[in-house]
């Protein structure tokens, strides 16, 4: 299946066509924040986030900068054939849960060592998830994580009909 054209790109903006395959880790100057059941449960300066085609990008924060009891082992596993073998946790805040909202990669495959010992966390189903200052909107979907900034434009995968891209 042909992907579609990408959207105009803008000032500042970057567009999820331009991302690489396989995917790209890289470190971000940008403060990352999640609010869940009216609690901030992690806070941190410390992110990466990785890059690919058609996606907008996934943000990784250390495991060890969420709150105590924020994360919690979570039921099953998945296969990235870039990334390698994900394992989840159930997302605490506020005495609110949110099953398998985040996923970790315990031993990332080779050019993903940058992700041992991180966590992203799907944007949906938090209160808030703030990236650089900026409120993020989830990647359509129930599958992919990304965060959806004013300044990545798409069209992104996990639309309707974007299988197969």
């Amino acid at each position: 299946m042909r992907h579609p054209q990408p959207f105009p790109v803008g000032p500042g903006q970057e567009s999820v066509w331009d991302y690489p395959r396989p995917p790209r880790v890289e470190p971000v100057d940008a403060r990352a924040t999640i609010a869940l059941g009216g609690e901030v449960v992690v806070d941190t300066a410390d992110v990466v986030r990785v890059l690919e085609t058609s996606h907008p990008p996934t943000y990784y924060l250390p495991i060890d900068a969420f709150t105590d009891g924020a994360l919690v082992r979570g039921d099953g596993a998945s296969m990235c054939e870039f990334k390698g073998r994900a394992r989840y946790f159930d997302v605490h805040g506020g005495g609110q849960v949110r099953p398998r909202a985040a996923w970790t990669y315990p031993s990332p495959m080779p050019g993903f060592e940058a992700l041992a010992g991180r966590v992203a966390v799907y944007a949906e189903g938090m209160d808030r998830c703030e990236i650089g200052g900026v409120l993020v909107q989830p990647q359509h979907g129930t599958f992919y994580g990304g965060w959806i900034t004013p300044d990545v434009v798409g069209p992104f995968k996990g639309a309707a009909g974007s299988v197969g891209w």
